[in-house]
């Protein structure tokens, strides 16, 4: 178990500046939050960074002092390793009865640590949907836009109304995008998506576009948001920082959680939260340790042997993710890759009625790898492009095999089983394969390596075969008014005291785009909410950029 202790304004850590927690330390922390990931981070931090209240943040995983980590091409060196939860779903029917991989990120930072960087807000109607769903117009779109006013501090042209300067995300496009890139954007135009100059600005109020995506790198280094929020206030003596420390179940006084059970080193500690504790361990083990702990369904938790302390069927259920289906080129001649290899993101709609875009686009700089089931070969040399579904109508869930902190969760995730699924997914790739055949490549590409032409029966078969995700999952414990919500417009677990959940599992449905932006948002809307409550020193709004 290690306490970690520095101050940098960048969120470098030193070496060399761990040690042990004594007893004392080990016992009562004014807030526990669980998961020192996207939203962990931020809520921590921010509970933490006036010095008024005793924090504790837990973290399963390791640190994150890794090249895999702090170099941006690197991100793909995580997936598969100790920095990577490495989950798998249930085999499911809309895929063939394949298992998708569904890779998650464990240490500090989380996702952020190993993700590919991408900074996307979310669609105007997607925050406006939440407000309405909870209830709440501080969930709204208007509102949200004063919180990334907060957070960023964006390096592009300034826009007072939608772009902040001076926070603690460091967000920027790339200084000189690869001709691939910007060949998508010459592409785009001539098949009728409009380009704008940022895809976080009016791009997300209107039916969709492309643009030059932004990206979480600074200097050529990564920015998880651990280093952004935790790494400045490292320093505070209020702020504890425990890693490889497994949280196993929350603690009850009646109805009230009091702290958590958590495996260190191979035993069970226990660490005990005078005001709050926060669950923000992600939209797999936040709604298990829900379960294990007793808050569910009572027909999941009673065959396992849990004791049921809140019925709340909602847990585990409404499990999203972004699917996606890769469309690959092959290049002339071997080209660069840039940052992240992700420089272009491309949003637009399936269905001209709808109200915001439900096609996700991101294009990478070198050839991805169909799954084997597809058949498909691979150029050496070329660029792929995910042709996602930015808001899928299939819905997921979680199941126990066990009440154990070690029992492994089913995960189903049910992909591509609603026929509006299949349509939007021909649409989508029928409209890559428009863009990536455009007049704009043809100096850079000799063709098509996938799918290539097929008639409906075949597309269907290669969208079940080369189905992949994003790695966002989401919406398992979400927030809501319904009987299937777990929390409320405050991020309050139904029916028990001291318990707040701030992930991307609170989501009522998943954001048009990659989900790193929200949970933010959702760290600092929990801190707020948290520190109204309790008195504690409000956040200063930064200037406006």
């Amino acid at each position: 178990m290690d306490q970690i202790k520095s101050s940098d304004r960048d969120g470098a850590i030193p070496h060399g500046s761990r040690n042990e927690l004594s007893p004392a330390d080990q016992s009562y922390f004014d807030f526990i939050v669980c998961g020192a990931g996207t939203s962990g981070s931020v809520v921590a931090a921010r509970l933490a960074e006036d010095g008024q209240a005793r924090v504790l943040l837990i973290e399963a995983g390791g640190n994150d002092e890794a090249e895999s980590v702090s170099n941006p091409a690197h991100w793909p060196l995580n997936l598969g390793t100790e920095r990577d939860w490495g989950f798998v779903g249930e085999p499911t029917p809309g895929l063939g009865g394949r298992r998708l991989p569904l890779s998650m990120g464990k240490g500090l930072g989380g996702g952020s640590s190993i993700n590919v960087m991408v900074w996307a807000r979310g669609h105007k109607e997607d925050w406006d949907h939440f407000a309405s769903e909870a209830g709440d117009e501080r969930w709204g779109y208007q509102s949200v836009l004063n919180y990334y006013r907060r957070i960023e501090d964006w390096t592009g042209a300034a826009d007072p109304l939608r772009r902040g300067k001076g926070g603690p995300v460091h967000v920027a496009q790339p200084d000189a995008p690869q001709p691939i890139a910007q060949a998508l954007m010459e592409a785009a135009g001539t098949v009728g998506i409009p380009v704008f100059d940022s895809p976080n600005g009016e791009m997300m109020e209107s039916a969709g576009g492309a643009s030059i995506a932004e990206l979480r790198i600074k200097g050529g280094k990564r920015q998880s948001v651990f280093r952004s929020y935790v790494g400045p206030i490292m320093n505070l003596p209020n702020l504890t920082v425990l890693t490889d420390a497994l949280v196993t179940r929350l603690i009850f006084q009646g109805r009230k959680v009091v702290g958590v059970e958590a495996v260190v080193g191979g035993k069970r500690r226990q660490f005990r939260a005078r005001h709050e504790t926060i669950l923000s361990l992600g939209a797999i083990h936040t709604p298990k340790v829900l379960m294990q702990s007793g808050i569910g369904h009572e027909d999941d938790l009673r065959p396992h042997g849990i004791s049921v302390v809140q019925h709340l069927p909602g847990v585990g259920r409404n499990h999203q993710d972004h699917v996606a289906f890769g469309c690959t080129w092959a290049y002339r001649e071997p080209q660069g890759v840039g940052g992240s290899g992700c420089e272009a993101t491309l949003y637009w709609k399936s269905d001209a009625s709808l109200s915001h875009p439900d096609i996700l686009q991101c294009q990478l700089e070198f050839p991805v790898p169909a799954p084997a089931e597809a058949g498909i070969a691979t150029p050496q040399h070329g660029w792929t492009m995910f042709a996602g579904l930015a808001q899928p109508k299939s819905r997921g869930r979680l199941r126990l095999c066990g009440p154990q902190a070690n029992d492994p969760i089913h995960i189903e995730p049910n992909s591509l089983s609603e026929p509006e699924d299949m349509v939007a997914a021909i649409a989508a790739v029928e409209l890559c394969r428009d863009v990536g055949n455009s007049a704009a490549f043809t100096q850079l590409v000799t063709g098509e390596a996938a799918p290539g032409a097929r008639d409906r029966a075949g597309m269907v078969d290669f969208i079940r075969k080369s189905a992949v995700t994003y790695w966002h999952q989401a919406c398992t414990a979400k927030m809501g008014r319904d009987s299937m919500s777990v929390v409320d417009n405050e991020l309050r677990v139904y029916g028990i005291e001291g318990l707040r959940i701030a992930d991307a599992s609170v989501l009522p449905r998943i954001t048009t785009g990659n989900t790193m932006a929200p949970c933010v948002v959702i760290g600092e809307r929990a801190a707020d909410l948290i520190r109204a409550q309790h008195g504690l020193t409000e956040v200063q709004q930064v200037a406006m950029g």
